[in-house]
């Protein structure tokens, strides 16, 4: 990847960022050299959303070590019959995406991470880019909420 790209991805990381933290649903917002890091607020173990560019493509995801958080959510998801697909769609909708039709992978990642992705169908030189990615991160944050042990602070206290 050639400065000039490299530049002009820190620039649109930079304005998600800027949305995300006015969004405040976030632990932390952070642009580093490999994209933008959101820590998940209120989860049951350390857990961040993120935005990169995977080969001329971006991504939103969510990304955890541990185990037992990841299973949580695919629990949660094989027990009340939803597709994820389905209700990251919901929540797009839900801010106002037309007729969205996300696709997701979930996989364990070389860094030993379970990481839970979409590409999002827009070009990074795009001029609504930022607008839109920053749309799908919230959307993304919106979703894994309400899963498994993203957010515990509706725990029972049996």
């Amino acid at each position: 990847m050639g400065a000039d790209t490299q530049s002009e991805l820190t620039t649109l990381f930079t304005e998600i960022a800027h949305r995300a933290e006015r969004a405040a649903v976030f632990g932390g917002v952070e642009v580093t050299d490999q994209g933008l890091v959101c820590a998940a607020c209120n989860s049951a173990e350390p857990a961040s959303y993120r935005v990169f560019s995977e080969k001329g493509a971006l991504w939103v995801s969510l990304s955890m070590k541990d185990r037992w958080q990841s299973e949580s959510i695919e629990s949660e998801l094989v027990h009340s019959g939803d597709k994820l697909n389905e209700l990251i769609d919901d929540e797009l909708d839900d801010l106002g995406v037309e007729d969205p039709r996300s696709t997701f992978e979930h996989f364990r990642s070389p860094e030993l991470e379970f990481v839970f992705r979409s590409r999002v169908p827009i070009d990074p030189s795009d001029p609504s880019a930022a607008e839109v990615v920053g749309t799908w991160l919230l959307a993304y944050e919106q979703c894994f909420r309400q899963l498994g042990d993203m957010d515990v602070t509706e725990e029972d206290d049996d």
